[in-house]
């Protein structure tokens, strides 16, 4: 992590530093990993800490860092460039992908509600995860003057290489210009169609679906329901007004609760890609599809239920989107680690102040 941090600018003057900024955002990655949610909390964590976790950390067990000073830094920091630089140093630790699978990036948004006031509304940002990992590679405040189709391009301009990378996004996103921004940067696409997109919409449900038979099929069961999964493709000649469109893809989801058999539901989702049949299998189609919807339990959930995000008190400044990008860091490392219950991996760091540095490599 303080390799991850080194090139991260420090916003103060350099007169009066006594704490370097590695050692801080460090410290408050430790603290996030085992469970506290604020300021507050990050600076008891540090003032709570053995000696031995506090050098470790590069700090003086009798100079810690207090919570005023705590949140003064963080706020200071651009969360973008925060976010950025840790994501690209867990995607360096993990194995994100084999040559099999391809690697894919979901695009998704998320509101911080827990940052809204009586006078201004929630912030919302977005964020680009690591599909396999659920590593937040990026992320971007998208405010009141801006909306997420506009900052698509500039979020994923803090991800260096997108040579070969499948993007998927929700049908927000399927626009043209993310189509030539996409080709620039030599990346492929898998986009959800929907009615922002009527005409697009109505040609593909007017293709043959009902002469091409199930590419993919799939079952499984969870939350106390049976789903049946499958997936149609065609190949795209004509008919299809949307640049650079190789494929058309159907995916039918019919949902039943176990104890109900004969009570269920269907739902028809349309999607498109510049993924020719040569460069990937239904299968993977398939999983870069599921693995969209993905984010939201491997990240989104997870921030709004194991670290109460929605309940955060933290408004002022930039201070929401460098907690959610603390969150991000945090459950990114666990992740990498082949941790998949982020609740449970909270619970056992807390226990012990220095399970959070061995965590990052901290001896």
């Amino acid at each position: 992590m303080p390799a991850a941090l080194a090139g991260l600018p420090d916003p103060r003057a350099r007169r009066g530093v006594r704490h370097h900024l590695t050692v801080v955002v460090t410290a408050a990655v430790c603290a996030v990993i085992a469970g506290y949610r604020s300021y507050a909390a990050i600076a008891e964590w540090i003032a709570d800490a053995p000696p031995g976790t506090v050098s470790a950390l590069g700090m003086k067990p009798d100079r810690r860092p207090s919570e005023a000073m705590i949140r003064r830094l963080l706020q200071a920091i651009d969360p973008q460039l925060l976010t950025a630089a840790i994501g690209a140093r867990l995607s360096e630790r993990a194995t994100t992908s084999s040559p099999d699978t391809g690697r894919a990036i979901a695009v998704d948004g998320k509101t911080l509600r827990g940052s809204r006031t009586p006078t201004t509304a929630a912030r919302h940002v977005m964020t680009a995860c690591d599909q396999t990992t659920g590593v937040t590679l990026a992320s971007i405040d998208v405010d009141g003057k801006t909306n997420e189709i506009t900052r698509f391009a500039p979020l994923l301009d803090h991800i260096s290489d997108l040579h070969g990378v499948v993007v998927t996004a929700d049908a927000l996103h399927c626009q043209r210009d993310h189509i030539t921004y996409l080709a620039g940067r030599d990346a492929h696409w898998i986009l959800t169609v929907k009615n922002n997109q009527p005409s697009l919409r109505r040609q593909l449900t007017g293709l043959p679906w009902r002469a091409v038979t199930d590419a993919t099929r799939d079952t499984g069961r969870g939350h106390g329901r049976r789903e049946i999964r499958s997936l149609k493709i065609l190949t795209i000649s004509t008919g299809i007004d949307f640049p650079n469109a190789a494929q058309a893809i159907q995916t039918r989801r019919r949902r039943h609760p176990l104890d109900q058999p004969k009570r269920f539901t269907t739902e028809t989702v349309y999607a498109i890609t510049d993924l020719q049949t040569h460069h990937a299998r239904p299968e993977q189609l398939a999983g870069w599809i599921r693995g969209h919807w993905s984010i939201e339990n491997k990240n989104h959930w997870v921030r709004d239920v194991t670290y109460d995000e929605d309940r955060s008190q933290i408004r002022t400044g930039t201070g929401p989107e460098i907690m959610a990008a603390l969150r991000n860091a945090a459950i990114g490392v666990l992740r990498t680690a082949g941790i998949t219950n982020i609740a449970a991996a909270t619970r056992h760091h807390a226990r012990d102040s220095t399970r959070p540095l061995a965590l990052l490599g901290i001896t």
